[in-house]
């Protein structure tokens, strides 16, 4: 292949068949040639007397550029050259479509992967977190559901390797292709393998395991290569997001993944789910929240939503109000004075302003002063009254100034010395007339803010007329 390449280059610019740009010398053309061929489907391998012809090779650098968002300009000229040797994913460009050919998509919605080895550059409690919050950037907007296995075969084996490594698509070394994935099925469909001659990191030094573990979970998934910029699915890693805390999937990435498996939980009629389960007498609320003059209760991918002291209720997918949202809610309060709502799920929380999701969230719970220790927040409630935010977790709450931004000194403090009656592991609270209403299993604590006690103890399916 390297004699093959040689001769290609050097038939070529003798004939002065490959558009050079000033400057360009046979290195760089040799790498251009292998660039095109590894990526656009450039033939190079038909037989050593081929003759690359000036329109060819114009046609395949203007497809590259069309694609990259580049400048046609069907020249080897620098900005090209500088992005054939930009990083990048090692899955070819050529077949211009957001969804694989074919369109491979997994059968079920549980999907299991493995880690079969760690790289060296990480601990291995930061490896498996990368990898985890990158199948869960997945899973939020799909109803696809993913496990990690210790032993035996997963449907998406993950390994560490450098150069050939068994799969017939070996790495180059650092700086070139850093990771590659292959689409849904069987045996080696699924896998996912990263370049250890990378250094990998879990900041924005070296390469970000989890950004290229979102972009590699997607070819996994059924998504090819995307022309836009924006999205993860980009093949260059030019994107300059780094912490996964605050990323989110670009639209492009989002309808993409749903057209081949659809939004959260649109496997079945949540809807009806809900309706047929308000008067379990088991039933918990995952998050509760006023929001204008409703108030609404999250189970899984939906809510139930009720006007106090009226018979007016209804219930609703999550995704239909919120289409960019994850099902799952764990937390919510209101800031009515605002018209704002804080949802909350595992270690990230998004702002609804006027109904709306604003841009730049989800955004880390850490951000708000929560220690590394926390991974997720119970409930959370705003008393108007001090202008004051409690988060529950566990046995726990901390208290967080709204005006000032910053959480109180002193706190975490204990549920149970600072709620008399309030038994800690909160489900759900929200803020009515002066009053907090706790759920806790089926059971509601009506808990007055001015005297600080519980006033009443009613059963949670009640709040529909059960």
């Amino acid at each position: 292949m390297k004699f093959l390449l040689l001769t290609l280059v050097l038939q070529a610019t003798a004939s002065g068949a490959v558009p050079l740009s000033e400057n360009t010398n046979l290195e760089k053309v040799e790498f251009a040639l292998r660039y095109l061929n590894d990526y656009y489907d450039l033939k190079l391998e038909k037989s050593t007397k081929m003759k690359v012809s000036n329109d060819y090779m114009e046609n395949k650098i203007q497809e590259m550029q069309q694609f990259l968002g580049l400048k046609v300009t069907r020249q080897l000229d620098t900005s090209t050259l500088d992005m054939m040797h930009t990083p990048r994913c090692g899955v070819p460009d050529v077949y211009n479509f957001r969804i694989m050919p074919g369109r491979p998509v997994w059968k079920k919605h549980l999907i299991t992967y493995r880690i079969n080895n760690y790289t060296p550059d990480m601990k291995r409690a930061d490896v498996a977190y990368a990898l985890q919050k990158a199948f869960q950037v997945w899973s939020d907007v799909t109803p696809l559901k993913f496990r990690k296995i210790n032993a035996g075969e997963a449907d998406i084996m993950i390994l560490f390797a450098r150069g050939a490594h068994g799969d017939g698509v070996p790495f180059d070394g650092r700086g070139g292709i850093a990771a590659h994935a292959f689409g849904p099925g069987t045996g080696i469909g699924g896998d996912t393998h990263f370049d250890e001659d990378e250094t990998w990191t879990k900041s924005w030094r070296g390469t970000n395991l989890f950004l290229l573990a979102v972009h590699e979970f997607g070819h996994a998934l059924g998504l090819n290569h995307s022309k836009n910029r924006k999205s993860i699915m980009f093949p260059h890693m030019i994107n300059r997001y780094h912490n996964h805390n605050t990323f989110h999937l670009s639209a492009d990435d989002i309808r993409g993944i749903q057209s081949l498996y659809g939004g959260p939980e649109k496997d079945h009629d949540s809807s009806n789910n809900t309706e047929s389960t308000t008067c379990d007498p088991s039933l918990r609320f995952d998050a509760i929240t006023t929001v204008g003059e409703k108030i609404f209760f999250f189970k899984d991918s939906s809510f139930r939503w009720k006007i106090p002291e009226s018979p007016k209720s209804g219930v609703s997918l999550i995704s239909s109000l919120w289409p960019t949202l994850p099902s799952g809610i764990q937390a919510a309060y209101e800031i009515g004075a605002r018209r704002q709502v804080f949802l909350f799920k595992d270690d990230k929380y998004w702002l609804i302003s006027n109904l709306k999701p604003q841009r730049c969230y989800p955004k880390s719970i850490h951000s708000l002063g929560f220690p590394d220790f926390v991974k997720k927040i119970d409930a959370a409630v705003f008393n108007p009254l001090l202008y004051k935010t409690y988060f529950f977790v566990d046995y726990q709450y901390w208290r967080y100034n709204e005006k000032r931004k910053l959480m109180d000194p002193g706190y975490p403090k204990l549920i149970t010395t600072y709620f008399p009656g309030i038994p800690p592991k909160i489900d759900a609270v929200f803020y009515y007339k002066r009053h907090y209403h706790f759920y806790q299993g089926c059971n509601i604590f009506e808990y007055d803010v001015l005297s600080n006690h519980v006033t009443k103890k009613l059963k949670n399916n009640g709040e529909f007329g059960c």
